[in-house]
């Protein structure tokens, strides 16, 4: 077999392992809780069926669905503005301007990218307990916006991607720094404004355990959170609740595709401008 054939297979492979998952999942949502266990697992269902699981999605603690994919909307959003303030300017700083400390600042970002999230939960909890924020949408922003990745990748692209030339031609015609990052460096810098940005906002709406942990009322929750309680009003995965339980099944999987809906939609729409934000520190300018 040849290499481009033993390639084309592998991707084929490759493509089935992840797309096969996903088209059941959209097939089981339009199924009745009898037909997902009696007929073939991708036989189509029905649009009655799937319109049942919608009004049954719906009707769960009338209308929590809703509140949660809010709540996301609103954490995200708002730790997305954040995190944009602060990484952009900071990723500049630490690649192209001279001060004390830089070098530790580099240092200690690179450190905290690398732990786990949940390594830093509890030191985080402690903190906004002090400060009387928990349970408030502030202790899910803030912690949200604190992206070490972010500046990473933005220190990278100011360091490769941005000729120095233009930053001090900007100075010597009487730029201040302010000056020239906002009219200067940023233009120039909007793939990688834009990668920050979808990770941000992937990595905000995807976030389980700091608002599970951060957040103790329901009416707070996001929708990853809030899968959780319609997991455990579901027989299948908790039999304690028995047949006649709040949530069936299908249900479940369409609220996991509805939980899962904003990030793809995201992604469709931004991908070319996340392909040039991959691309553009691979060569220096």
């Amino acid at each position: 077999m040849s290499t481009k054939a033993l390639t084309g297979a592998l991707l084929t492979l490759f493509a089935l392992f992840f797309t096969i998952p996903i088209l059941w999942l959209l097939l089981a949502s339009s199924k009745s809780p009898a037909e997902l266990i009696d007929s073939s697992p991708y036989a189509p269902g029905s649009l009655g069926s799937l319109t049942d699981n919608w009004n049954s999605l719906i009707a769960f603690q009338d209308g929590a669905v809703l509140t949660w994919l809010g709540n996301s909307v609103k954490y995200a959003l708002m730790a997305l503005v954040l995190t944009m303030v602060v990484s952009i300017p900071a990723g500049y700083a630490l690649a192209l301007m001279s001060f004390a400390g830089r070098r530790l600042l580099l240092i200690v970002t690179l450190v905290v990218m690398l732990m786990p999230a949940t390594a830093l939960v509890l030191p985080t909890f402690l903190e906004l307990s002090y400060v009387d924020l928990i349970n408030t949408s502030w202790s899910v922003v803030l912690p949200f916006s604190f992206f070490p990745f972010g500046v990473y990748l933005t220190y990278i692209y100011f360091g490769t991607a941005v000729p120095r030339e233009l930053l001090e031609a900007a100075r010597l015609d009487g730029c201040s720094e302010a000056g020239t990052f906002w009219r200067v460096a940023l233009p120039l810098a909007k793939p990688v404004v834009a990668l920050v940005a979808f990770f941000s906002f992937t990595n905000n709406w995807n976030n389980f355990f700091l608002p599970y942990v951060m957040l103790p009322v329901s009416d707070a929750y996001p929708m990853q959170v809030g899968l959780t309680q319609m997991l455990a009003s579901t027989p299948t995965f908790n039999p304690v609740v028995g047949a006649n339980a709040e949530v069936q099944p299908p249900t479940l999987v369409l609220a996991t595709l509805l939980s899962v809906a904003p990030v793809l939609i995201v992604f469709l729409f931004s991908q070319r401008f996340l392909v040039a934000g991959m691309t553009a520190g691979a060569t220096k300018s």
